[in-house]
């Protein structure tokens, strides 16, 4: 006679599904001067060295030059660079059969923003000559008008989605097929 094994909910949920969501996500507080989340995740992102005052000053400088130069919100012109750049499918590495295939994935939202802070700020360090207050504010107002090295690599990642989209099916989840006995 076999022993009878205790499993509790838990461990029986763990077993089937290996990757939960991660539940202790870091909110970020919204910025002061805007009351932003975006605002401030960018503050993030530019900050060196946890030096956070000084990534401030140069957000809240371009923030400060965007609403000199269009007369809008700079959240506004802010955010609609973030549509503009967040990718809204990506592609994904799978080895299947042996082989390594890219395959389309939807990006989620959490996601998308994060690509597309990323992707400015990565941007505009990586051109040299002016200052980063100047640089930052001109992918953003390129992004805003979807314009710009921004936008291009969001493009560059959505062709490569649309090359791979015969490898869309290895996405899908499958069910193993029932053991007959």
């Amino acid at each position: 006679m076999a022993p009878s094994v205790r499993v509790n909910f838990q461990t029986l949920f763990l077993i089937i599904n290996m990757r939960r969501k991660v539940k202790n996500r870091n909110k970020v507080e919204s910025d002061p001067v805007y009351q932003s989340t975006k605002v401030s995740k960018l503050v993030n992102y530019v900050m060196e060295e946890g030096k956070k005052n000084i990534a401030r000053s140069v957000i809240y400088g371009v923030l400060e030059d965007i609403k000199t130069e269009t007369k809008r919100d700079p959240v506004e012109v802010f955010e609609d660079a973030l549509n503009n750049v967040g990718p809204l499918v990506e592609t994904r590495s799978r080895r299947v059969g042996g082989a390594n295939y890219q395959i389309p994935h939807e990006v989620s939202p959490e996601r998308r923003l994060t690509l597309a802070l990323r992707w400015l700020v990565s941007i505009a360090r990586s051109k040299k000559g002016k200052p980063i207050r100047e640089r930052l504010r001109e992918e953003i107002m390129a992004a805003a008008k979807n314009e710009g090295e921004a936008v291009k690599k969001r493009e560059n990642v959505h062709k490569m989605a649309e090359a791979n989209r015969a490898f869309a099916h290895f996405a899908r989840r499958r069910t193993p097929a029932p053991t007959q006995a």
